[in-house]
């Protein structure tokens, strides 16, 4: 297949070498030093899952340079959306797919409206991966997995042949009954431990080993999902419980990517996780006073500095 990734941060250069590694036609889209390394030095990843190095790749900055492709892995910061999606337009033929792996859940919305909702498809992508230097990602744990699927959840010939390049590439990959709530699901654990590990600088076995905060940690989820079911997503009814029982199992010291950026003085992604919780909330009239909090606790850092 002729992919394109769009761009090879973290996620989107770690699953963009895989298939690239099998023989399929990549191209990534980089740029600054990371850009410089990867075609002076070739892009690498090291994991437990198996090192790679591969010279020679397609890397560039200009995705008119490209030409159209069939697959586009979709995986830029959220706040780098809107300029991302405009730019995927020369890349794009009559059956393209523009497959958004990012964390929040509003981006196959944008695509659809920038480009057509023919060219969308949703996904969600479960992996913990740093550029850890230009040219070189990092993967952590053995843990590396692509959902994905077509807005109607109707099966199609470009998610089959997605699928299996994935697949013989190595890459865990799947195609849910139901691509919204997968990706739902996702964003309950994601938004619920990025606002709180943030807001109290904790890890995740300090919150719930604690009564006070375990029981915002909860309020805060059943918050999210409150605001899914009135958007419509079809939850399994023990969605909390298990949940919290997922959370309950994770290593002790683990918090969410959030607050390692806010330590760092990066730029935050809440506006479109914690913080698009409590604008769908007022948009659908539910209540979100936890998320509220948490939210404007963040707000002061999401520029960063």
């Amino acid at each position: 297949m002729k992919i394109a990734v769009m761009a090879a941060g973290a996620v989107g250069g770690y699953f963009g070498a895989r298939l690239a590694d099998v023989g399929h036609d990549v191209f990534f889209l980089a740029r600054g030093k990371h850009l410089k390394a990867i075609r002076s030095r070739g892009l690498q990843v090291r994991s437990e899952l198996g090192d790679l190095h591969l010279n020679n790749i397609g890397a560039t900055d200009d995705p008119t340079s490209i030409g159209p492709v069939e697959i586009i892995i979709f995986a830029v910061k959220l706040w780098d959306t809107v300029s991302s999606v405009r730019a995927c337009r020369s890349m794009l033929a009559e059956n393209t797919a523009v497959i958004s792996f990012q964390n929040g859940i509003e981006s196959n919305a944008l695509i659809s409206k920038e480009l057509g909702a023919k060219h969308a498809m949703t996904g969600s992508a479960y992996i913990s991966s740093v550029i850890s230097e230009p040219g070189v990602i990092r993967h952590f744990g053995n843990f590396a997995k692509l959902v994905f699927g077509e807005n109607d959840n109707q099966p199609s010939n470009r998610t089959g042949a997605f699928l299996e390049a994935c697949l013989e590439s190595g890459i865990e990959a799947v195609i849910p009954d139901d691509i919204h709530a997968a990706v739902w699901d996702k964003f309950v654990t994601l938004t619920t431990m990025s606002g709180a590990t943030a807001a109290t600088r904790s890890s995740i076995g300090t919150i719930l080993a604690d009564p006070d905060m375990t029981r915002m940690y909860r309020a805060a989820m059943s918050e999210i999902v409150a605001v899914g079911r009135a958007s419509g997503v079809n939850f399994p009814d023990d969605i909390i419980e298990r949940q919290m029982g997922f959370a309950a199992n994770l290593p002790p010291d683990m918090t969410a990517s959030t607050l390692k950026d806010l330590e760092s003085g990066n730029r935050l992604e809440t506006p479109w996780l914690t913080g698009a919780v409590v604008r769908l909330g007022r948009e659908l009239n539910i209540a979100t006073p936890v998320n509220e909090t948490l939210n404007s606790v963040l707000k002061p850092y999401e520029n960063g500095g």
